[in-house]
């Protein structure tokens, strides 16, 4: 009976490792929750890089018109046809609002467009500089050429990171099959002492806890 339970330990935590590996499919019922915030994240975080590489283009489309000899309210026309959350902008231009402020609420609003501030205030700088805006948001996108380089190369480490902690994560599951083929037996130290229930329960709650440590992080470092 105790080899019966050792093997059906082996497989749940031999599951564990491949569910931990490989992201398990959101139609199963167990984690139907967890994969849903998951599948959000992702979303979120999607979302907000495509918003970041709309605020690029428009950054190049606004010094390219601008460049041109248009006005900016007619710029910012031809911007909203790329990315059409920039519409309120383009509104506030019309109205003779403060067009740098409008842009700062944009950002604020949308989290993937936080790059707007710049624009924002490289257009405030020229008008009360009086220095050509288009050049100002020429040297502006090529910055954020520059940001979106350096959150491509940090998204690369992390992906990095988040692949090693979960091989890692595995390792203790290979130690016990290997354990077992060389001859030993720590299933039966796991599953029938009191210590080994405490080992094994501690040891299954501290690879959690990393796992989560290190997504935590990985969070921390990609949030604008």
């Amino acid at each position: 009976m105790s080899a019966v339970v050792a093997a059906v330990v082996a497989a749940v935590l031999l599951g564990a490792a491949v569910v931990v590996l490989l992201p398990a499919r959101p139609t199963l019922p167990p984690v139907a929750r967890p994969r849903r915030g998951r599948s959000r994240a992702r979303s979120s975080r999607r979302g907000a890089a495509a918003d970041r590489a709309a605020v690029l283009e428009v950054c190049d489309v606004l010094a390219a018109e601008l460049a041109a000899g248009l006005p900016p309210a007619t710029a910012l026309a031809t911007a909203q046809e790329r990315w059409e959350p920039l519409s309120v902008v383009v509104e506030a231009s019309r109205l003779g609002a403060d067009v740098p402020e409008a842009l700062r609420a944009l950002a604020r609003q949308r989290p993937g467009s936080d790059d707007l501030v710049r624009v924002a205030g490289a257009w405030q700088v020229a008008q009360q500089s009086g220095h050509g805006l288009g050049a100002a948001l020429e040297r502006t996108a090529t910055g954020l050429r520059a940001r979106r380089r350096t959150r491509r190369l940090v998204d690369s480490e992390l992906a990095s990171a988040r692949a090693t902690a979960r091989l890692v994560a595995c390792l203790p599951v290979a130690v016990l099959v290997m354990g077992s083929g060389a001859g030993s037996d720590p299933w039966a130290f796991l599953l029938r002492e009191p210590v080994g229930w405490g080992c094994l329960v501690l040891g299954v709650g501290l690879v959690g806890l990393g796992l989560w440590w290190i997504e935590r992080l990985a969070d921390r470092v990609v949030a604008p």
